[in-house]
């Protein structure tokens, strides 16, 4: 799973990489400059831009009052929206009661009551754990097992790609471009140096300021507050707030274990990817899950722990779809009302399996969801046959799906970016999936219009919605915070279909589809240009995705109330309607 935190590690990525094509030999100098800063830190409180309109607000949000004003009246239908994620706060204030809860089940009792083969499934299911109650928390990325895994069959042997079938044809190009991909750089031997060498200055400094305020845990807010009484601690306040801008990191309440501990697992996971170059990895599903991976119908795995040990992601994600105000003082409003989210935990911290996935948008599907969302991704696909077969069985019960683009400032009409609506096994294009990119604004963060991080692609992105600095429920029952990325985008659209289907429950999917795309936000002027992600270059809307506009929730209801409905549409029926394929 590819996430761009709070921390915005992905900046100081970037950053170290751009250095790297120059700075061999300059690495004393880039040094310097991480311990001898020239920023400053501000805090700007922007908690709810993302929900703003640009008239009333001068904020390129989604107007969401104006929708729910536009709604007035209307009755609604409550709409159970699926997340697949890495877990949830089930006692979190803003989202113990949107839980999803199915009636069918009857809590604790050790029995699968409704006969769906998940025993106690009261809110959802856990793809990452075992019988036992243990969960996977971490894995390697695909490319890495795709590699191992098939590295027997295929090294040293003479294949001839054009006698094999369509589903080991696939198999092949994967692995052959994973192959290509387990060199190690000397790029990627100087990031990861550059990696410890920043994360080791940014430490010295926590360290000074952590004696002189005689705190272990504090806030950015803190930092900012301190007047320090020696040259050292002047050094160190002005060292760790340069460190905070080289990560984006700009929010007072974020202590300096958070962004150790961020720090720390985003330095790991870099090791590793190294480490899986040298060395078959350890296998962590075998040993924990230990289900037939290549047998699709092995699939009552798992257990009832939605919460799973890691629930920062889909906690913050299911805040952004439907969190509810707590009081008047605190909590967030999620973009949702009457939403109920069943969790499904399917996203270790690396890559997801294309089974857990399958199997996840299916429980989806059977279980009542309308909504899935899909905030994850990845470069590899080697069983996406199984993944297609689940968007064409939710395409058939009409569900919609809404994906997340991704975070690497990849045009993904060229680099492979999954899951995603091109269906390979169907030779089709699913009209039920919705690619989200991350949109900005001028006031907010480094004030693009479209975030630097955000994949884009003018065939493959739908449209481009809030992504940068969005504020949401975070683990700890009562704790909120920021994060950004295009995960943080999808729930947006996510928030927008299931207010469509909940008070237009007549229309069908690809209508919801419809009303979204249709209705996008265009800049006032055409020809404004913004900056293209990773380069920089001067480009229009248009060049980025297919709607060449930013998502708008009042547009979006709007024209969901003029569209006539249709019978739901069963062109996919045919293909999906077995609750399992056998290969």
């Amino acid at each position: 799973m590819r996430i761009v935190y709070t921390l915005s590690i992905r900046n100081l990525q970037t950053a170290i990489m751009k250095r790297i094509v120059t700075l061999h030999p300059k690495v004393v100098c880039w040094a310097a400059m991480v311990l001898l800063p020239c920023f400053g830190f501000a805090q700007t409180n922007l908690k709810c831009w993302y929900q703003g309109d640009i008239a009333q607000d001068s904020v390129y949000g989604i107007s969401l009052n104006k929708a729910y004003s536009f709604l007035a009246g209307k009755k609604a239908q409550p709409v159970i929206v699926a997340v697949i994620d890495s877990g949830i706060d089930t006692a979190h204030q803003s989202l113990k009661g949107v839980l999803w809860t199915n009636t069918k089940e009857i809590p604790g009792n050790g029995v699968d009551d409704d006969g769906n083969g998940y025993i106690d499934d009261v809110h959802g299911w856990n793809f990452l754990g075992n019988k036992n109650g243990t969960d996977l928390r971490k894995d390697v990325d695909e490319r890495s097992r795709l590699y191992y895994r098939y590295k027997s069959r295929f090294v040293g042997q003479a294949i001839n790609s054009d006698s094999l079938n369509e589903t080991d044809k696939w198999l092949y190009s994967q692995w052959q471009k994973a192959a290509a991909q387990m060199n190690i750089s000397t790029d990627e031997q100087m990031e990861i140096a550059l990696l410890d060498f920043t994360c080791k200055a940014f430490r010295k400094h926590e360290q000074v300021i952590r004696q002189e305020l005689n705190k272990d845990i504090f806030t950015n807010g803190d930092v900012e507050n301190f007047k320090p009484a020696t040259s050292k601690g002047k050094q160190a306040k002005l060292g760790y707030i340069t460190c905070l801008k080289m990560f984006g990191v700009d929010q007072n309440n974020e202590t300096n274990t958070n962004i150790l501990n961020e720090l720390k697992d985003y330095i790991e996971g870099k090791k590793q990817s190294l480490e899986v170059k040298k060395s078959q990895p350890e296998d962590y599903r075998k040993s924990i899950i230990n289900d037939n991976y290549l047998d699709f119908n092995d699939r009552f795995y798992g257990n009832n722990d939605i919460m799973g040990p890691a629930p920062m992601h889909g906690t913050h994600v299911s805040g952004i779809i439907a969190g509810k105000q707590a009081d008047a003082n605190g909590g967030v409003h999620g973009v949702a009302a009457g939403v109920q989210i069943m969790m499904i935990r399917a996203i270790p911290d690396g890559d997801e399996y294309d089974k857990d996935v399958a199997l996840a948008i299916r429980y989806a599907v059977d279980n009542g969801a309308k909504v899935i969302n899909m905030s994850f991704g990845k470069s590899f696909s080697p069983e996406k046959r199984w993944v297609d077969e689940a968007v064409e069985y939710a395409a058939s019960k009409d569900v919609l799906l809404v994906h997340a683009a991704g975070n690497e400032s990849h045009d993904i009409d060229t680099v492979e970016n999954f899951p995603n609506s091109q269906l390979k096994e169907y030779s089709s294009k699913a009209a039920n999936f919705i690619t989200v990119g991350a949109s900005g604004d001028p006031h907010v963060g480094d004030g693009r219009l479209v975030a630097d991080f955000s994949n884009f692609g003018v065939n493959t992105v739908d449209i481009m919605a809030p992504g940068v600095k969005i504020y949401s429920t975070l683990p700890g029952g009562s704790q909120y915070g920021f994060e950004q990325g295009t995960s943080m985008s999808a729930p947006v659209v996510t928030g927008v279909a299931a207010l469509i289907r909940s008070y237009f429950p007549a229309l069908t999917a690809r209508q919801v589809k419809f009303a979204i795309e249709r209705s996008a936000l265009h800049l006032v002027d055409s020809t404004i240009e913004v900056k293209e992600p990773g380069t920089g270059r001067l480009v229009n809307l248009a060049n980025l995705c297919t709607t060449a506009g930013l998502l708008n929730a009042y547009n979006a209801v709007q024209l969901a109330a003029e569209i006539k409905p249709e019978q739901a549409h069963n062109d996919a029926a045919l293909n999906a309607q077995k609750s399992i394929i056998k290969h």
